[in-house]
């Protein structure tokens, strides 16, 4: 019987010069250990091959890892891109009309939700006021105390700067004729300063897992801020 294995001289010359050409596969690593394992006999346990199972068990899922990171870095780089380039359209306007009316479009196409509006609160009546009706949908004027009331949503919970929600409809009072598609929403409190009362920015969404609680708000609460800044030169 011939000792000489049954390969050809060129593939066993390569195989010999780069090693790792087979170590790096995992396939072929797979096939030579389970011809391994058949030599052995059923009644030997292969202590480096349960040990390489369990390194490429660990391996695959650090790669999994590897690659969850990886796109939810992604995703905050183009999230932090969007506010960025939302914030920028909404500096532009020079007057207050044209900085509303951009909420409601341009900057809404920006952040790829499908309804913005601001909540201000007022202590007297201004159902009558033809220049707020003028502003359209985007601006809603309601009683001091709505803001929380809305955000509580009848719930005795802390209050905060940013809150993410699903809705099964969106509020009439807020929306209005879009309402009924609303099924997530982001919203915003905003302080105007010392002796002013707050406001609101709300931002809807028709899809459901657009805004969750579960989700980050730190670009939210910067864009918040920037908003904050901007309206208190209306405001002035």
């Amino acid at each position: 019987m011939s000792s000489k294995p049954d390969i050809d001289d060129r593939l066993r010359a390569r195989i010999i010069s780069e090693p790792n050409v087979i170590l790096e596969d995992r396939d072929l690593m797979r096939a030579l250990i389970a011809a391994n394992e058949k030599t052995m006999g059923g009644n030997i346990v292969d202590l480096r091959g349960i040990a390489m199972e369990r390194l490429e068990a660990r391996l695959d899922r650090l790669e999994d890892t590897h690659r969850s990171v990886i796109a939810a870095a992604y995703d905050n780089l183009a999230g932090t891109n969007q506010v960025h380039r939302a914030i920028l359209r909404m500096l532009d306007p020079v007057d207050f009309e044209t900085f509303l009316n951009d909420l409601s479009t341009e900057v809404a196409n920006v952040l790829r939700v499908d309804a913005v509006r601001l909540v201000l609160e007022a202590d007297q009546d201004t159902s009558q006021d033809k220049a707020i009706h003028s502003l359209g949908d985007v601006l809603c004027i309601a009683e001091p105390g709505y803001i929380d009331s809305y955000l509580a949503a009848g719930r005795n919970i802390p209050q905060r700067q940013i809150t993410l929600r699903q809705l099964q409809t969106g509020a009439d009072k807020i929306y209005g004729e879009v309402a009924h598609w609303i099924r997530s929403e982001a919203c915003l409190k905003l302080d105007f300063g010392p002796s002013r009362l707050p406001g609101l920015l709300v931002m809807g969404a028709e899809d459901p897992h657009q805004f969750s609680p579960q989700q980050g708000t730190d670009l939210l609460a910067f864009f918040a801020g920037v908003f904050e800044r901007a309206m208190r030169r209306w405001l002035s």
